[in-house]
C-alpha cells in the first residue's frame, strides 16, 4: 500500500496531471476496444458468431466456451481492451472461445421475438460451436444474455456442457426499481412498441441513468481525481465507449420481456414457453454456476441468485462476488480473482 502511494503524485501535482490528461482526451482517438482477433464463423440476419484466435503457441483444449451478452449492449464488454479483456485472457489460457455479436437491428427487425432469439439464433450458434469444436459448449450468459441462456438451457438441456449465469436476471419481481417501473399501470408497452417498432436505445439508457441519478457526477469526480493515471484513464475511456454504444430492441422481443418476465415472472413459476416447448428451470440438468455481485443495482442478487435454487442438477454452485454489475466483470481485480476461478470451474467439467 505504501509503495502504491509513493507512485502517486501529491496534491496539486496530481490535479494538474489529471487536468492535462483530460485536456488531451479529444485528440486520443477511439478507445482500443474489441481487439482480440476473431473469425466470423456464422452469420444470420444481424447476428455474427465470433470464434477467437488463440495466441501463437497456444493450442485450445477442452469444451468450447460460448459467450452470450445482453441484446441491449454491445458484446465487447467481454473483450473490452488489451489487458482488460475477459476473452483475451480466456484464449491465452487455452480455452476455445466463441461469442455472439447481436449486431444492430433495423426497422425490419421489429417482429424478431423471444422464440427467434432463443430457438433460432442461440440454438444455431450452439450447434455451430459444437460442430466446429467437436464437443458441446459451456454456455455463459451475461446480464440479459444470462436470462436468454437460462431459458435456452431449460428448453434444450441436452445440447450444452454447462451453464453460467453471470449477473443474469431470473426472478424479475426482485429486479429493484426497474421492476417497479415495468409493472406501473401507466406503462403501456404495446402502445410504445406500436409507435416505435424498435424500442429506442436512448429510452432504455435513460431508464438505467434514472436508477442511480448521481452516477455521472460520481464518475466525473472520480475521474478528475484519478485521470493522472494513464492506465486508469485508458480503461475508463474504453468502458465509456462501450456504455454509450447501445442498440435498440426489437418490439416483439420487448413485449415478451416486459409482459411475460417482468410482469408475470413466468421463468420462475415454470410457465415460460419457447416455440411451444416448456422452459422450466428444473429441466436444467447440466452443471450450473450462478454468479451475482453484491453491489449490483441493475440486477440485484435476489434477482439472479434464485437460479441456483431452481435448477434440476446436483452440480450447482453459487458465488456472490464483491463488485458491481460491470466492474465486477471487467476490472483488473476480476482478472486476478474471478476469471481464474471461472476457468478452473470449466476445466473441472470438460470432457
Amino acid at each position: 500500500m505504501n509503495a502504491k502511494r509513493r507512485q502517486q503524485p501529491a496534491g496539486l501535482e496530481r490535479l494538474m496531471k489529471s487536468l492535462s490528461n483530460l485536456a488531451k482526451v479529444p485528440g486520443r482517438g477511439e478507445a482500443p476496444v474489441a481487439q482480440t482477433p476473431a473469425q466470423v464463423v456464422h452469420e444470420e440476419n444481424k447476428l455474427k458468431l465470433l470464434r477467437y484466435e488463440p495466441p501463437q503457441g497456444v493450442v485450445p483444449s477442452g469444451n468450447p466456451i460460448l459467450l452470450v451478452p445482453s441484446l441491449i449492449n454491445r458484446h465487447y464488454v467481454l473483450d473490452l481492451m488489451p489487458g482488460k479483456s475477459f476473452v483475451e485472457w480466456l484464449v491465452a489460457q487455452g480455452h476455445d472461445v466463441y461469442c455472439i455479436d447481436w449486431g444492430t437491428p433495423g426497422p425490419e427487425d421489429r417482429y424478431v421475438d423471444f422464440d427467434t432469439v432463443i430457438a433460432t439464433y442461440i440454438k444455431r450458434s450452439v450447434r455451430k460451436a459444437t460442430r466446429l469444436s467437436g464437443t458441446k459448449p459451456h454456455l455463459l450468459g451475461y446480464c440479459l444474455g444470462g436470462t436468454l441462456t437460462a431459458i435456452y438451457a431449460a428448453a434444450f438441456p441436452k445440447t450444452i456442457q454447462s451453464l453460467v449465469g453471470l449477473a443474469a436476471p431470473i426472478r424479475f419481481s426482485e429486479g429493484g426499481i426497474l421492476a417497479d417501473w415495468s409493472r406501473a399501470k401507466g406503462f403501456n408497452v404495446r402502445t410504445l412498441v406500436d409507435a416505435t417498432g424498435l424500442v429506442p436505445w436512448r429510452l432504455m439508457q435513460s431508464a438505467f441513468h434514472m436508477i442511480k441519478p448521481t452516477l455521472n457526477v460520481q464518475k466525473a469526480v472520480n475521474t478528475l481525481d484519478r485521470a493522472w493515471n494513464d492506465r486508469y484513464l485508458d480503461g475508463f475511456l474504453a468502458l465509456e465507449t462501450w456504455a454509450n454504444d447501445n442498440v435498440s430492441l426489437p418490439g416483439a422481443f420487448y413485449v415478451t420481456y416486459i409482459e411475460e418476465l417482468y410482469r408475470k415472472d413466468r421463468l420462475v413459476d415454470g410457465s415460460f414457453v419457447v416455440r411451444g416447448r416448456p422452459a422450466r428451470l428444473q429441466a436444467i440438468t447440466c452443471p450450473t454456476l450462478t454468479i451475482g455481485f453484491g453491489h449490483d443495482y441493475i440486477v440485484p442478487p435476489g434477482s439472479c441468485e434464485v437460479l441456483d435454487a431452481l435448477v434440476g442438477t446436483d452440480d450447482h454452485d453459487l458465488w456472490r462476488i464483491d463488485g458491481s454489475h460491470v466492474g465486477g466483470v471487467t476490472s483488473r481485480h476480476a482478472k486476478k480473482t474471478l476469471w481464474p476461478k471461472m476457468s478452473a470451474w470449466w476445466r473441472e467439467r470438460d470432457v
